[in-house]
């Protein structure tokens, strides 16, 4: 093993042992993902950061990407609530993303992989906003944890009609019809724009 891989195992060790001593003892925790694009008053930015808020004052932890746009409206909405955790797992780029302000707790990933899996190991809700290339990989990643049974016990809620809309028609009219997934796998996801409506079925879930 030559230097470079030591290192490289090295920093995957410590990506998956720093998260765990941040997010171990947590309880009650809602993932939120989406884009670090959108602009503070972009309607979906407001309501992830008015569902997070809601979430929080019933001390309901939050985690993002720990980024901008969507994950730090949420971050923001928790951190402002000031009842709960607002945890920002952040990411190491070349073009370097700065940690948004509104964390209680942070921590920057050297790999995506490791990001992706403890952003959702601790969590017994994922809520997916509309997002680039990296939402959709993560959501399509949570998909199929949760198909195959590597996680287990999660609801997923999209928020977004508009956005998400083409994307399950063509779940259901490409991957449905041709059997390449099984029409149960859609129950995974719940399309809602409906904040109460999450925030209720996320209580439930959790309480």
């Amino acid at each position: 093993m030559n230097k470079n891989e030591i290192i490289y195992n090295k920093n995957i060790i410590k990506d998956f042992n720093d998260a765990k001593e941040i997010l171990k003892d947590l309880k009650n925790n809602v993932t939120i993902f989406g884009s670090a694009r959108t602009k503070d008053d972009d309607k979906y930015a407001l309501l992830a950061k008015k569902l997070a808020k809601r979430l929080a004052k019933k001390e309901i932890n939050i985690i993002t990407g720990g980024g901008g746009g969507i994950m730090s409206a949420a971050n923001k909405g928790a951190f402002e609530a000031k009842k709960a955790q607002s945890i920002g797992l952040n990411i190491l780029l070349p073009k370097e993303q700065h940690p948004n302000p509104y964390t209680t707790q942070s921590l920057t990933f050297n790999y995506f992989f490791s990001r992706k899996y403890m952003l959702v190991k601790y969590s017994q809700s994922i809520v997916i906003f509309p997002g680039g290339f990296g939402t959709l990989d993560e959501l399509f990643e949570i998909i199929t944890l949760l198909q195959t049974k590597k996680l287990n016990n999660i609801k997923i809620f999209l928020i977004g009609s508009d956005y998400w809309k083409p994307l399950l028609k063509f779940f259901k009219k490409s991957l449905c019809e041709n059997r390449m997934i099984d029409k149960e796998d859609l129950d995974i996801f719940t399309l809602s724009d409906d904040i109460k409506f999450v925030e209720k079925s996320i209580l439930k879930l959790i309480k």
